[in-house]
């Protein structure tokens, strides 16, 4: 009968709800303690054939205490480690223009002709582009993590527009002031009409792609850049 059937429908359901009910309980448990899969995400596949090589020469030029998973980062952002990736401006594995190629080669003689194309001479000219950066515009900064906020904005837009930027932040008429020695909620914040928004948000989007995304991908190839939780 439709009555009854229905009864026994609604009083057979009730131990198999209570189940249900305790799984998704210990389930949401388990949600909380385990891992996040996002604070795990591994190098790409396409990284692990340049890792010695990228550390070699990342040491080169900055010390054993390099911070190879700042460049690692930087080239996974640039290219997804494509050696033949190509933008309607840059090439290769580390996104370089023919004009910045052409110049680097002049500052780093090391470095012979320009090979935007060839991984080895990517990943050579990167680690010393960031140098140059972290050397002259980056500083002075308020903590490291600031001044590879400079020295990665001015990988991506041209070393020009930090000295802009800075000089911009300096002469805001905020309050709080804007402090130019920090990167984070300072100078990232700070308004340009010299440049199109568009170049501004890519801008800041990359710094904060390299250091707070994708530099925890490659934790393990070397000491990483502390940054906590900068404002968002």
């Amino acid at each position: 009968m439709p009555g009854r059937s229905s009864h026994y429908a609604r009083g057979a359901g009730r131990p198999w709800r209570v189940a249900s009910l305790a799984t998704l309980g210990v389930m949401w448990l388990l949600a909380l303690i385990a891992p996040s899969t996002a604070c795990a995400a591994e190098p790409l596949r396409a990284a692990q054939e340049h890792q010695r090589t990228l550390t070699r020469e990342a040491r080169a030029v900055w010390g054993l205490d390099a911070p190879v998973p700042v460049f690692a980062a930087q080239i996974h952002q640039e290219s997804a480690w494509r050696s033949d990736a190509e933008s309607p401006y840059a090439q290769g594995l580390a996104q370089f223009t023919p004009a910045t190629a052409q110049w680097i080669t002049q500052i780093y003689a090391e470095l012979g002709e320009p090979a935007v194309w060839s991984p080895h001479w990517a990943m050579r000219a990167l680690v010393r582009y960031d140098r140059h950066i972290w050397q002259r515009q980056a500083r002075p900064a308020a903590t490291d993590c600031d001044r590879w906020g400079f020295t990665l904005s001015g990988y991506n837009g041209g070393p020009g527009w930090v000295t802009r930027d800075r000089a911009t932040c300096r002469a805001a008429p905020t309050c709080p002031p804007c402090d130019p020695q920090r990167w984070w909620s300072h100078v990232e914040r700070t308004p340009d009409a010299r440049r199109a928004g568009w170049a501004v948000t890519e801008n800041r989007d990359y710094v904060r792609r390299v250091l707070l995304r994708h530099q925890s991908r490659y934790r393990h190839w070397g000491p990483a850049v502390a940054c906590g939780a900068p404002d968002t």
